[in-house]
């Protein structure tokens, strides 16, 4: 055992924040574009730290700091190695989109019969992974943590860490194009996953039989499906939906037998989040009437899928995220919903490099062509598209214009990613 985790055993918290040292904790001084965590290793002693584990010698000014070659490499490893030392089963979660969703979900059924520990928020890149991991305890039976990515290698980095039981890619899909240089470079990313399994006694993946994407790459894996639209015998679960009102209201089917949920989230397309829950639950043992009551009493949180009504407008509030499945999903749940009147508020794309432009148009081109005519663009690269919606610079002008000029009795959907700051509109709606 290494002399890392020998400490870490008697100091079970960590921390990489100098502001937050819990007394007894260990300090992990990491770096970034505009700060040295080593810098603060001694702040961090003196606030109640008992160690501090740093990468540069000089500074070393105190018999409780460790030196590593490299305070990040560290982290991950102390992480892989308390996770072989439990032994806990661990469900690993990625995709473009909705894996933070699925996850929160996985977790709800899954507590209905064993201690979950599971991703909190969004802690699912290179330092947030390690960070759950360490949050691990004996008493854990089950873990599901989430993988994010955004650039080629980084799932089998975050695998390799984890070394999941079993996984679900819930999608792959057209985000982060600007790192992975084109959608053939997400499949082989979120593939990454699959690779690792491949590698893994026992394992298996839990795949929407529906994604031809996912049916190309899975291969001679193990694989417990379910789907909404694939009539094949060896679909554990099979969904559809009732309606959705705005609230998603859906049956399954499995072995033979029929139940329904409604669900508090908004968008026809979380039925497959909610399959992909049903599925996981059964295969670990957590009967029907259980994953039911899971799915329908989960409320969304974080500006994700979620309805909120004030003293004058219904918004869907979307705001965590935004690349062009996502938003076509969004657009086309909002299109089909039998409300009136409608109004979108749309925050701009990110990271979608040479197809921007064209992302963004079929975006407007969709609106026009479905007659949502009462269509607010926030942001520079709406701004080039060719349409007469109404534009704006930032979410700053949008809330200037909504001061002087307050919108009500309106069903509105605000959609874009967290760095629009649309999270900020419900507050003047």
């Amino acid at each position: 055992m290494s002399t890392l985790y020998s400490l870490f055993l008697q100091h079970p918290v960590i921390t990489t924040d100098s502001r937050d040292c819990p007394a007894g904790s260990i300090f992990f001084a990491l770096k970034g574009e505009s700060f040295n965590g080593n810098a603060y290793a001694a702040a961090a002693l003196h606030q109640g730290c008992a160690y501090a584990v740093i990468d540069e010698e000089q500074y070393a000014t105190d018999s409780r700091c460790i030196l590593v070659p490299d305070v990040l490499t560290a982290l991950q490893q102390l992480a892989n190695e308390h996770r072989r030392a439990l032994g806990t089963r661990i469900i690993g979660v990625t995709g473009t989109n909705g894996k933070t969703t699925t996850k929160e979900l996985i977790a709800a059924v899954l507590q209905k019969k064993y201690r979950v520990l599971y991703t909190q928020g969004n802690f699912n890149n290179h330092i947030g992974v390690p960070k759950t991991l360490l949050r691990l305890t004996a008493e854990d039976e089950i873990a599901v943590v989430e993988m994010g990515a955004n650039h080629p290698g980084e799932i089998k980095t975050l695998a390799d860490i984890v070394e999941p039981d079993c996984g679900i890619i819930t999608n792959v899909g057209m985000g982060h194009l600007e790192g992975f240089g084109s959608f053939e470079g997400v499949l082989r990313t979120k593939g990454e996953l699959y690779d690792k399994l491949r590698n893994t006694r026992g394992s298996c993946v839990f795949i929407d039989a529906d994604n031809p994407h996912l049916a190309g790459i899975v291969g001679e894996l193990p694989s417990v499906k379910y789907a909404v639209n694939t009539d094949a015998d060896d679909i554990t679960v099979k969904g559809e939906v009732i309606d959705c009102a705005p609230f998603l209201h859906f049956r399954w089917r499995n072995a033979g037998k029929e139940h329904e949920v409604m669900t508090h989230l908004v968008g026809a397309y979380n039925i497959y989040n909610m399959l992909a829950a049903a599925t996981i639950g059964l295969h670990f043992g957590v009967t029907a009437q259980q994953v039911c009551k899971a799915l329908a009493d989960y409320v969304p949180s974080n500006n994700r899928s979620q309805l909120t009504i004030t003293e004058h407008n219904k918004l869907i509030v979307d705001t965590y995220n935004a690349n062009p499945t996502s938003m076509a999903a969004a657009l086309h749940n909002f299109c089909i919903m039998q409300v009136e009147p409608k109004m979108a508020i749309l925050g701009d794309m990110g990271e979608l490099g040479a197809v921007s432009h064209e992302e963004h148009q079929k975006v407007v081109d969709y609106l026009m062509s479905n007659h949502i005519d009462n269509v607010w663009l926030v942001g520079h690269r709406f701004a080039m598209t060719d349409c007469t919606f109404r534009k704006f610079p930032d979410v700053e002008a949008v809330k200037k214009e909504l001061k002087s000029s307050p919108v009500s009795g309106q069903y509105i959907l605000i959609k874009g990613s967290n760095a629009n700051r649309l999270f900020e509109l419900p507050e003047l709606l």
